[in-house]
């Protein structure tokens, strides 16, 4: 017995002295088949997902995916954005806004601006994983670009898209997706992401719960095609899924958008990630799933992969659930989990960075000046001309005095748009204005707000630093979050109107833990009633940690200390009145600890002063160029905004806000010429303007250099020759209602009224003329390409590019569109040079779509029409046509 228990004893002791020799035997995960770059990618995703427990499948199916140490798999954050740059990630080169994009139909530039941001996208990854960074915005995931249909001016988000028409779109989207995603055979540079799939574009305030009928025709015709061609045509390997719902089912739990057309019609290899929450949607918002088990269960099955949720935003944490209550199988999770980690095999994750070429890129490309000259010349590109009465533009060479007014020449959010990254040195259009024009005079007034009731970052003209002469307010930057110790540089900052998102906003800082004071004095333009105010940064999908203190006449007026200093676009304000025009005392005091830095000095002054301001100076000038518009502020993604005219990142009116209006008629009474420049993401019917301006010149949200860009196009360095991507109507009473989704009375194929500027307008400071246009003269079958050949030539005295524009007119019948654009190329041409422009256009777009949402190619005759703009009766314009016999279906 005893030598019993002595035997069991040495075995349990046997037993505890090999559990340390055991762990050590454990398999190193670096020696693992899915660590072996040698084999195929299927194989070693399979072996890594054949490891993992049901937990940690479901945790890596979330965007802020955690580390699973054991198996060497480490945090990723799947959650990117770089629509026209990386945004969110610190410095990066800022493009113009995608609409401005649209605007240059350029699809060999947007292909580069897609190179371009996924170098500094894969500049930044390489450079935060030397670093052991695994930090959110950092990623090679970017969910962009988006393609959804521009198709009624009040949508908030349309700035993001390339516009109302289904084939630009698409080529615009081809062009991006490729040039993100690369094209080394085996290896993705990124991964880019259509979104938001599908029949989205507004309203934003009801997007968690609206739902659309859309009909077959207008989905297969106009919310569909774009989509395909990302997937088909440019192999995206990423789609977003919306908001909304489509005939009663959500966008992420629809197995129409998700099964049959992009996987089985479309042949998608990729994964697909919701819009942010927008699972938890298909139970909280549509009620399509009574809870979140159902709802996750739900999206899975119809083939969502990822889910981007937050805090109650969360659906996929309940698959575990969902698969202990049968609603699916853990097979289902690994076809979604093989998807998702093919993605990262792809982009190199688990391969060493030295053996591949993306792996290498430096961080040296970030905002390089290669990046910013191709910027300038997006923004040069994406100028439109809408007007120029008696050759009003260029500016004469002799011009003295040049008053510049208006709201966004100096304002940074209306040259940076939305999702963006900051760039370290905008370039504003008065700096733009008063270096190109150095030996005139320049006068500058703010004039007036963007819209009544909304906070604006002061005038320098108002501010003066404590020291010396000039204009704006005194900086001291401290290398400490309370302004302790000795100020490593103090400088005179011209306005105070900064993005420092994830930015060192001065050598000597670090991004966290700074902090500034600016002094000087306040002069009121006159007496009144004012309000002064302080805007921080919103932290996107984050909190900050910082505050302020605002100090008037030695008074403190203003105080925050919150961790989370409000909503996006914010701003806390205090009133003042103002018996005199006397300096005050102001200083602002600035503490950053953590998050998204940046801050916006602003005020709401007496409209009658700023407007009486701009007057003044307009009376002494030549020329008058009103820098006019909306910003970001105003106009985006599901904002706590109420203004007239604006509701919650939508628009409800789509004319000039009045404020700026009566700007405009108080200057131009003055007599002078007067040049209105614009900067928006959508349209704007500007009826006063086009009937009393002597120019009108369509900058949108212009990037990091448009300041630049709007200056040599004023000056006439830039000859403009950009075309707008979407209809200007003159008043929201030509269209329907903006919940309504059926292309009725909408867009430019669709709408027979005469609008403000037609879809593909833009005038040039030379003319084109277009001769000897040949179509087929035999008949072409059902199914083949049409090749349309003309010749077009600067007529005039000065070079410039001309977009060709084909439009193709269809036998009708009761769903045909008026019209549609059926290729296009822009060309650069020196005065009398012509050349042969050659379009083919495809089966698909030869083809209409009937009201089942059949595809077909019809018998008859085609009238196709080629020139710089829509055939609108005008010798600049010519036709043709051409016979097609037969019939032919095509796919979905």
């Amino acid at each position: 017995m005893a030598h019993h228990h002595i035997r069991l004893l040495s075995g349990i002791f046997a037993a505890l002295t090999l559990l340390p020799l055991r762990a050590q035997q454990q398999p190193d995960p670096a020696t693992l088949p899915y660590m072996n770059p040698a084999l195929p990618i299927d194989q070693r995703v399979d072996d890594l997902i054949g490891r993992m427990t049901l937990e940690e499948k479901v945790s890596q199916m979330r965007d802020r995916a955690p580390t699973i140490s054991r198996l060497n798999i480490p945090r990723y954050d799947w959650w990117n954005e770089g629509l026209h740059g990386v945004a969110f990630a610190g410095n990066a080169t800022n493009f113009p806004q995608v609409i401005g994009m649209a605007a240059t139909w350029d699809t060999d530039l947007v292909h580069t601006m897609g190179q371009t941001i996924s170098t500094e996208a894969r500049a930044k990854y390489n450079q935060a994983m030397r670093d052991n960074d695994h930090e959110m915005f950092f990623g090679l995931t970017f969910w962009a670009p988006n393609i959804n249909i521009f198709r009624d001016p009040r949508w908030g988000r349309g700035q993001e898209t390339y516009g109302e028409d289904p084939f630009l779109t698409g080529r615009m989207g081809v062009a991006f997706v490729s040039g993100m995603q690369g094209d080394d055979p085996k290896y993705l540079k990124l991964v880019s992401t259509p979104k938001h799939y599908a029949v989205h574009s507004g309203p934003e305030l009801l997007r968690h719960r609206f739902n659309v009928d859309v009909s077959p025709h207008d989905l297969e015709d106009t919310y569909l095609p774009a989509f395909r061609a990302t997937v088909t045509d440019a192999h995206a390997q990423s789609v977003m899924c919306a908001y909304n719902a489509i005939d009663g089912a959500p966008a992420c739990a629809n197995t129409m958008l998700l099964r049959d057309h992009l996987r089985d019609a479309w042949h998608f290899d990729g994964y697909v990630v919701s819009d942010c929450a927008a699972v938890a949607d298909v139970n909280t918002g549509h009620h399509y799933a009574p809870d979140m088990a159902h709802a996750a269960a739900a999206a899975l099955k119809a083939g969502t992969d990822l889910e981007c949720g937050f805090g109650q935003g969360q659906a996929f944490p309940a698959l575990v659930e969902a698969v202990k209550q049968n609603l699916i199988t853990e097979e289902e999770i690994n076809t979604a989990l093989h998807r998702l980690f093919r993605a990262r095999f792809r982009l190199g994750m688990f391969d060493p960075p030295s053996t591949y070429a993306y792996g290498r890129i430096p961080f040296t490309e970030d905002n390089s000046p290669e990046h910013r000259a191709l910027s300038l010349k997006a923004a040069r590109e994406s100028m439109v001309l809408l007007k120029n009465e008696n050759h009003t533009l260029p500016l004469k060479s002799g011009t003295r005095h040049i008053a510049v007014i208006g709201p966004t020449a100096e304002l940074v959010q209306s040259l940076q748009g939305n999702y963006n990254g900051p760039p370290p040195n905008p370039v504003y259009p008065l700096e733009g204005i008063e270096k190109r024009f150095s030996s005139a005079q320049v006068a500058y007034a703010q004039g007036s707000t963007l819209a009544e009731g909304l906070a604006m970052p002061i005038a320098h003209t108002a501010l003066h630093p404590s020291k010396g002469t000039g204009s704006g307010l005194t900086g001291e930057y401290f290398n400490s979050k309370d302004l302790s110790g000795t100020p490593i540089l103090t400088r005179t900052d011209r306005r105070i109107n900064f993005n420092w998102d994830k930015v060192i906003p001065i050598p000597g800082l670090e991004r966290n833990n700074f902090s500034i004071r600016w002094t000087g004095t306040f002069t009121p333009p006159a007496p009144g009633d004012y309000k002064l105010g302080v805007r921080v940064n919103y932290c996107y999908a984050c909190e900050n940690a910082e505050g302020f203190k605002l100090y008037f006449d030695d008074r403190l007026i203003l105080e925050s200390s919150a961790k989370r200093t409000g909503e996006r676009g914010s701003v806390i304000e205090a009133p003042i009145t103002l018996t005199d025009t006397k300096p005050h005392p102001i200083r602002l005091e600035y503490l950053h600890g953590s998050g998204s830095a940046g801050i916006d000095l602003t005020w709401q002054a007496p409209a009658a002063a700023l407007r009486d301001e701009a007057v003044q100076a307009a009376r002494s000038s030549d020329v008058t160029i009103a820098l006019m518009g909306l910003s970001p502020s105003l106009e985006g993604e599901e904002m706590p905004v109420k203004l007239e005219g604006f509701s919650g990142g939508d628009r409800t009116a789509i004319n000039l806000p009045a404020v700026q209006e009566e700007l405009l008629k108080a200057v131009a009474a003055t007599g002078k010429p007067l040049i209105v420049v614009l900067q928006n993401g959508s349209a704007l019917a500007v009826n006063w303007a086009q009937q009393n301006a002597q120019a009108i010149l369509e900058a949108w949200y212009p990037g990091e250099e448009g300041g630049t860009a709007i200056a040599q196009t004023l000056a006439g360095d830039n000859n403009p020759a950009g075309r707008l991507p979407l209809t200007f109507y003159a008043s929201l009473d030509q269209i329907p209602p903006f919940e309504e989704y059926s292309m009725k009375d909408r867009t430019y194929r669709y709408f027979h009224g005469k609008p403000l500027f037609n879809f593909g307008d833009g005038l040039s400071y030379t003319t084109f003329a277009y001769s000897a246009v040949k179509a087929p003269s035999a008949a072409v079958k059902a199914g083949d390409p049409v090749t349309i050949e003309g010749t077009v030539k600067n007529t005039g005295p000065v070079a410039g590019d001309e977009v060709v524009e084909l439009y193709l007119t269809q036998p009708q019948s009761p769903e045909t569109p008026i019209r549609l654009l059926a290729g296009f190329k822009r060309v650069h041409l020196n005065p009398g040079q012509s050349t042969n422009v050659a379009l083919t256009i495809d089966p698909r777009q030869l083809s209409q779509v009937d009201s089942k949402g059949t595809r077909t190619i019809l018998p008859g005759e085609y009238t196709i029409s080629l020139g710089g703009s829509q055939p609108n009766g005008t010798s600049t314009t010519q036709t043709t046509k051409f016979t097609i016999t037969g019939q032919a279906e095509l796919p979905k």
